[in-house]
């Protein structure tokens, strides 16, 4: 089981790489493979391989994409998170969500909608009954 630390239930959170300060701001796209904590603002799109942190006092204004995410301070944009996001007490999050795994604490400000990713997902399922995987194979259903 994951240890718990400051910023919920993701262990790799005590593992930061980069830390944008409470006294930067950033525009534009951020890509990164590993982790970053944002204390300050941020405005763009935040594309990852690995996994963000949204401190307490952050304010940020983008789409994100990545693979965990834990917010404890305020998102305007859409969220999707491969494997997890977590919601901190202090998090707002005015956008849409779509992961695997969502946890949510008490006092949270959650303005959006929610889609759950099962674990099934990478096979989709349209209406027409053609069954195609992520490998590009066709079936019928």
């Amino acid at each position: 089981m994951a240890r718990k630390n400051e910023y919920g239930d993701i262990k790799e959170a005590e593992k930061v790489n980069t830390v944008l300060s409470d006294t930067t701001s950033f525009n534009g796209i951020m890509k990164f493979k590993t982790s970053l904590k944002i204390n300050g603002k941020f405005n763009g799109e935040i594309i990852s391989e690995g996994f963000l942190i949204v401190g307490e006092r952050a304010t940020v204004k983008a789409n994100i994409k990545a693979d965990s995410v834990v917010i404890a301070g305020e998102v305007k944009g859409n969220v999707e998170a491969r494997e997890r996001l977590e919601l901190l007490s202090t998090g707002k999050l005015y956008g849409n969500i779509k992961t695997k795994k969502l946890k949510m604490a008490d006092g949270v400000i959650f303005e959006g909608k929610c889609e759950m990713i099962r674990p099934d997902m990478d096979k989709q399922v349209d209406r027409s009954g053609i069954l195609s995987t992520s490998s590009n194979s066709i079936g019928v259903v």
